[in-house]
């Protein structure tokens, strides 16, 4: 661990799969975070600041975007770089928490892939959800299983607000997204790069939510650019 120079950080119902391509990519300079054990966004940040590198580049998708933008928020000496990637600074409305208790009372009763199949429609644009895109995201949730998936959603139901922390945030930074992400608009993406000082947006036209998979080599590419800026 202590050779790995990037922290991945999956997101909800995401093992570090979701990261394939750019890990071949990166090779061993990858550690992937664990965020299937904490039922709080600042446990899981604590827990990779516990077995991260002392420096290192940090790389987070959708909720692990959450827990990135806390580790930030806890220790902003030790990240040399940000990738915020299909993530958003705000806290959960009323709205979205009942959605989210709905989602596992569901989970609970039927399974966990009769909620990874509920989701699936708003996970991906129709152009990229292929059959083996709509396989990994299934195998990963059935990976992660019922009991992470409500730890999982309880911490994203409890995250801060990360809105006024933005403008603190020194590290070289690039916030990806896709212009038609179904979970978190990308207008949330342009007001984080926005906000951050520095930091850079990528838009990937025609892309949903899962980004790192359905757009694998703009991903990569973009992270590869965030290392150079941080060298």
């Amino acid at each position: 661990m202590e050779n790995s120079q990037i922290v991945m950080v999956p997101g909800l119902l995401s093992t570090g799969e979701v990261y394939r391509p750019q890990i071949d990519a990166l090779s061993d300079q990858v550690l992937v975070a664990e965020t299937r054990l904490d039922d709080t966004i600042e446990a899981m940040a604590r827990r990779i600041l516990a077995e991260a590198p002392s420096r290192f580049v940090l790389c987070g998708h959708s909720m692990g975007g959450y827990v990135a933008l806390e580790v930030v928020r806890l220790a902003p000496e030790r990240v040399r770089g940000l990738a915020l990637i299909a993530t958003s600074a705000w806290p959960d409305t009323q709205e979205q928490t009942a959605i989210r208790h709905r989602l596992v009372a569901m989970a609970r009763a039927q399974g966990i892939e009769a909620a990874a199949r509920l989701l699936e429609p708003k996970l991906f644009s129709p152009p990229t959800a292929s059959p083996a895109l709509k396989r990994l995201n299934l195998d990963m949730s059935i990976a992660c299983g019922v009991e992470t998936f409500a730890r999982q959603q309880a911490a994203i139901i409890g995250r801060r607000d990360q809105r006024p922390e933005l403008q603190r945030i020194a590290t070289p930074t690039v916030v990806v997204t896709g212009s038609d992400d179904e979970i978190i608009p990308a207008e949330r993406s342009e007001e984080m790069a926005a906000a951050i000082p520095g930091g850079e947006l990528v838009t990937i036209e025609g892309i949903g939510h899962m980004v790192p998979v359905e757009a694998p080599d703009a991903t990569t590419a973009a992270i590869a650019a965030l290392l150079a800026r941080t060298i």
